[in-house]
Formats: C-alpha cells, structure tokens, sequence
C-alpha cells in the first residue's frame, strides 16, 4: 500500500511537472508567434507609410527660437505663406497633384522667403527665412480622425533665423492646410481629396489605425513569405 501511495505520488508530481513544461513551452510558442505577427503588422504599417509617403506633400515651419515673439512670427509667416500659395495655386488648381505641388514649391522658393522676409520684418526684427524642400523626419500626426505615421516625408520647409524653436507643420497636398486655420480637424472636403489621392488600404490606415493593426494581427497575409 505505501509503495502504490509512493508511486502514485511520483506520478502525480511526474504529471504535474509535465504541465508545467507544457505551459512554459505554450508560453514561449505564443509569444514567439505573437512576435512574427506582430513583426509583419509594423512591416505593413511601415511599407503603407512609404507608399503614402510618396503620395502626400507637407509644409514645414520652424521658428527662430521658442521665445513667445519668436514662435507668434512663425505663426504669422504659416498664415502669410499659405494665403500666397493659396492664392498663387489657385490658378493651377485644376491641374495640381502631388507632383505638380512640389514642382510648384521648388519653382517659388524665393517668392516663399520673400513672404516670410516680409512678415519677419513687419514684426520688427532681422533674421531672415530660409525655404527649401527637402526630405524631413515627422512623428505622428494627427489631423482630426486622420493620423499620419511617423516616417520620412518629402515637404517644404522653411526655417526662420536659426530655426531652434519649436515647429509647426501641416499637409500641403492633399491641401489639408487650408481646411482649418489651426488644421485640428479635416473637413468632408479635405477627406475626400486624401481618399482619392490614396488607395483604399492607405485611407484606411490613416482613418482607422488602431482597426487597421487589429485587423493586420488577426487577418493579415498569412500566405506572405517567413
């Protein structure tokens, strides 16, 4: 009887030591799995901001310094130089597409500096504005319900004096910049020209992103190559 209670209580930690492995090696195959997975929705995510990328084109303002009077000028030249450019493309709206738009800001770089020049001067000071368009690193952006991902876009920038403040910047195409004078929100005109000018997929991460890496994890291209 003792040797049965002996060997039963063998067996029993035997069992129970097995469970265990068993456990920690779900555990590990789990997380190596969620791991893969979620290796290839920050792959999508990342390849969906370079297609975007290439689609939109953003404007860069950065101030002199972080000084109040600094950052109202930065202020002051963004209202100047996007009334000019709206002003300016206007009169090619019909044929502007994000190509267009940045042809038509490297075209007016001088024009742009002479914008800002003048507003840097009207506000009693003699630093001076630099316009290029260049390739800049952006966080995350959120325009309303329309994020953009952090990555490397292509905008136009202009930077003030020694450009040390803190910047400010918008959507130059599709002109998300001229729906709203602090560009909080996008409105149903704005949305509509980014759904046109992205693929159903892009719209759809910028519009849902949390529903977008949801559905990735889940539902994403399980026949897509280790």
């Amino acid at each position: 009887m003792i040797q049965i209670k002996e060997s039963l209580k063998k067996y029993g930690k035997k069992q129970m030591i097995c469970g265990i492995l068993g456990t920690c090696i779900a555990l590990v195959l789990t997380g190596f799995l969620v791991d893969r997975r979620m290796e290839r929705v920050e792959a999508k995510m990342a390849e969906t901001q370079e297609t975007l990328a290439g689609e939109v084109f953003r404007f860069h303002v950065l101030a002199n310094s972080d000084s109040e009077e600094d950052q109202n000028v930065k202020l002051k030249v963004r209202d100047a130089v996007l009334q000019y450019m709206k002003e300016d493309m206007s009169q090619e709206s019909a044929e502007m597409d994000v190509e267009h738009t940045r042809q038509w800001a490297r075209e007016h770089l001088k024009e742009i500096e002479a914008v800002a020049d003048r507003v840097i001067r009207d506000e009693g000071y003699s630093y001076q504005a630099q316009a290029e368009v260049t390739s800049c690193y952006f966080p995350d952006k959120k325009y309303g319900d329309i994020l953009f991902p952090e990555g490397e876009y292509e905008a136009l920038r202009v930077k003030l004096g020694r450009a040390s403040g803190h910047n400010w910047w918008c959507v130059l195409y599709p002109n998300l910049c001229f729906t709203n004078a602090t560009c909080a929100v996008v409105d149903d005109e704005g949305k509509q020209k980014l759904k046109s000018a992205l693929s159903a997929e892009e719209y759809e991460m910028v519009t849902a992103t949390t529903d977008f890496k949801i559905k990735w994890f889940f539902f994403g291209d399980d026949d897509e190559e280790p």
